[in-house]
């Protein structure tokens, strides 16, 4: 008993389709097509005013991170390493201590993340048992002007508030 072989014809044997330059004239006349019809009648192009108009921000946004506390205003966050052993981008930084506040467990002494090497992609949300941090801030448009600021430490990350409530958030789905 053999192997069934079978044979299949190559396309683009053909000059034409070796060249391709039919399909870049095609693509070129439908982007200059576009170009055209906007620059005669812009009434139907899709313009954001921004910064006037804030968009809408939905509640399982992935904005900028923070960190929640208990009803005592202590970390929630256990050091546990789980968002930062989850994190693809590896811009989460913990440094785990002893609690000062009688309670058996870890905090953070020290919590970092990178906000421009973090890729937003809410791993670290996931990966918490004890849902310590979160992107809810509503905050969408980080900017500044030296790169130490783009570092948020522990004290920024508390201090952080969410951009909507405990019940729109559970709600949410996140």
């Amino acid at each position: 008993m053999g192997a069934q072989v079978k044979t299949i014809e190559r396309k683009g044997s053909s000059l034409q389709e070796r060249l391709y330059l039919p399909e870049i004239f095609k693509g070129m006349a439908t982007t200059f097509g576009h170009l055209w019809r906007n620059l005669l009648d812009n009434r139907k192009l899709y313009v954001r005013h921004y910064p006037e108009v804030q968009p809408e921000i939905p509640v399982r946004w992935r904005g900028r991170h923070r960190l929640t506390t208990h009803e005592d205003q202590t970390v929630k966050c256990v050091a546990c390493f789980m968002c930062q052993t989850n994190c693809p981008a590896n811009c989460i930084m913990i440094e785990a201590g002893e609690r000062l506040d009688g309670k058996a467990e870890k905090m953070p002494v020290k919590f970092n993340i990178d906000l421009l090497e973090c890729i937003y992609c809410g791993y670290c949300v996931e990966a918490c048992p004890v849902d310590a941090i979160r992107m809810d801030t509503g905050i969408f448009s980080v900017t500044d002007n030296n790169r130490e600021s783009f570092v948020l430490g522990l004290e920024e990350l508390l201090t952080t508030p969410g951009a909507f409530s405990e019940e729109e958030y559970k709600k949410g789905g996140a």
